[in-house]
């Protein structure tokens, strides 16, 4: 099965969520590929920082042809993890058209409700290629305590894209872990995380379940 998470906003944590989803499967026993597709390289910046080597491989991929490479580098995987890039490009239609389901992080605010659009015209594009491919929205960073994230459930519903039920919430233990290259299974010290990222990627599988992918 392959996610790809794209968002054409920066800063929306597209590289925080791959690097725990990926975690977080292969804490269920899978065989795990994280492909970095981000020129940047953030997620391959996060491997670098490890003292080990990490709990699921990382390559980077960050060239159009994504889509077309992915078959023979996925193949001894049950999961491949696609961390997109932040802008509209031939690499981000590239990303999504390798994908099975999309996964697409949106912070609660209006300004990444609105710029949700662009992302939802390229998953609609690469749907007439693709005509099985799934796309979920995911509430990222929300802020504890708060009902901002029902508000902006609802105006996402215009869209037409399913809104997952779990929330990952904006924890200081995500930037702790992503400055030593670990994740918050590792260190431990924040059981709401962890338990977020477990319902976020629960939820996924489901999808995929449902979808009959």
């Amino acid at each position: 099965m392959i996610f790809s998470v794209q968002n054409q906003k920066g800063g929306v944590g597209k590289t925080t969520l791959a690097v725990h989803i990926s975690h977080a499967l292969a804490l269920k026993g899978a065989v795990v590929l994280l492909i970095d597709a981000d020129p940047q390289g953030s997620a391959r910046d996060w491997a670098a920082a490890r003292n080990d080597k990490p709990p699921f491989a990382v390559v980077g991929l960050d060239r159009p042809t994504i889509h077309r490479d992915l078959p023979e580098i996925a193949k001894n995987y049950d999961h491949v993890i696609i961390d997109g890039p932040p802008r509209v490009t031939d690499l981000a239609r590239s990303a999504i058209i390798a994908a099975d389901v999309v996964v697409i992080p949106i912070q609660p605010s209006p300004y990444d409700v609105w710029a949700a659009q662009e992302v939802i015209n390229l998953i609609k594009e690469a749907s007439v290629f693709k005509e099985k491919l799934k796309s979920v929205f995911v509430i990222n960073r929300k802020i504890v305590n708060t009902a901002i994230g029902r508000d902006v459930t609802e105006a996402l519903a215009n869209y037409g894209t399913p809104v997952l039920r779990s929330h990952i919430c904006q924890r200081v233990a995500f930037a702790e872990t992503a400055a030593t290259g670990q994740t918050v299974f590792e260190n431990g010290r924040n059981e709401s995380a962890i338990k977020e990222i477990n319902a976020l990627v629960n939820e996924l599988l489901k999808v995929v379940v449902e979808s009959g992918s």
